[in-house]
């Protein structure tokens, strides 16, 4: 079961929003019922979350995201459509049923923090276990395990006004870690951190998604970001799905030229896998051939293929070998132009890089 459904969602505000989602349904495009007086923020989204995935909704500033991600909590009604969230639909609820199921189920962290100044860092980290009316003794105890996990347990005593933006961001995904719910929905967390900050919130949630297997719906417009952290990826357009897809496949079949702007800054050595690039092996060759994880990134391989008289043969959890990767493998899914793969030549001419270890 998904944990996270979202079917034909639509969010239109204005006193027609009925009228209005019968012709956004017909495929008319937001911009053609200005008439009615209303702005149509998500229209007929669908698509499924699976449990343990991290699940990224992409696209520019009112394209729908930030209202999709406040209709998966409940904290927007949809117009239309439903949500479900490990089979519950969350649209026919009370209020009160709501704020269990959220209380429960899913955890948000906010962009900007949403920190309680006057509290030290540990009850902010335990404020949502508070609300929930666990004793003090267990949620100081969670809060400290979760502040642990994020590198603040020495920070426990402070002020927020006292740690650094990234820092007051790891506190904010603490307190999600806290809750311990197996849904975390995380809207633009890391939006307004400095580049080397985000890319090390990034780096840690990672390793904290390989230690917890929690599901997680990321919102962002970065698609960088988006390449890094998405198993999935849905991009959205005026409040519509253009593509939902794997990294791989977003990159070499972008579903229009929209998404294909998208992709055309991206560094593709970064987001493709062995996997993605590798060719049939030879089995009874490739035995003897250095092995490489399907999951290690194009980057990370160059220097190896380079050092090596044979490709790199690509294995399973099982050792199998399901694949290899050569140096014009590579080359042919990064799409080099002659001019920069003159700067590797042991790649572009499959030779030994000159000094390597033999």
């Amino acid at each position: 079961m998904p944990a996270v459904r979202a079917n034909h969602l639509y969010k239109v505000f204005g006193k027609r929003a009925s009228q209005a989602v019968a012709l956004l349904s017909d495929g008319r495009h937001r911009d053609t019922i200005k008439d009615l007086n209303v702005t149509a923020a998500v229209i007929d989204v669908s698509f499924e979350v699976q449990p343990g995935e991290i699940f990224v909704v992409m696209g520019l500033s009112g394209s729908g995201k930030s209202t999709l991600i406040r209709m998966l909590n409940g904290l927007l009604p949809p117009t239309a459509g439903t949500v479900e969230i490990d089979g519950t639909d969350i649209t026919t609820l009370s209020r009160r049923a709501l704020r269990a199921l959220r209380g429960e189920k899913i955890s948000m962290v906010f962009q900007h923090f949403a920190l309680l100044p006057h509290r030290t860092v540990l009850e902010n980290a335990a404020y949502g276990l508070e609300v929930r009316g666990v004793s003090r003794a267990e949620r100081h105890e969670r809060a400290a395990h979760a502040l642990d996990l994020v590198g603040l347990g020495d920070w426990k005593d402070h002020l927020p006004n006292q740690l650094s933006g990234g820092m007051q961001q790891r506190v904010g995904l603490a307190r999600a870690l806290t809750a311990d719910t197996d849904i975390i929905l995380m809207d633009e967390a890391f939006s307004a951190l400095d580049p080397l900050i985000r890319r090390d919130m990034q780096t840690q949630l990672l390793q904290l998604q390989a230690e917890l297997g929690k599901t997680i719906v990321f919102i962002t417009h970065d698609l960088n970001e988006a390449m890094r952290l998405g198993n999935r990826i849905c991009v959205l357009r005026d409040g519509r799905v253009v593509q939902i897809g794997t990294p791989e496949e977003i990159l070499n079949h972008p579903a229009d030229d929209y998404v294909a702007r998208f992709t055309e800054d991206v560094d593709r050595s970064r987001v493709l896998t062995a996997a993605s690039v590798m060719e049939p092996a030879p089995k009874a060759e490739a035995a003897d051939w250095e092995r490489v994880a399907p999951d290690a990134p194009v980057v990370e391989l160059f220097q190896r293929v380079a050092a090596c008289d044979s490709p790199l043969a690509v294995v399973d959890k099982e050792d199998r070998v399901i694949g290899a990767v050569s140096p014009t493998t590579i080359l042919s899914a990064l799409a080099m132009p002659e001019e920069a793969s003159s700067a590797v030549p042991s790649l572009a001419n499959g030779t030994r890089r000159e000094g390597a270890a033999k």
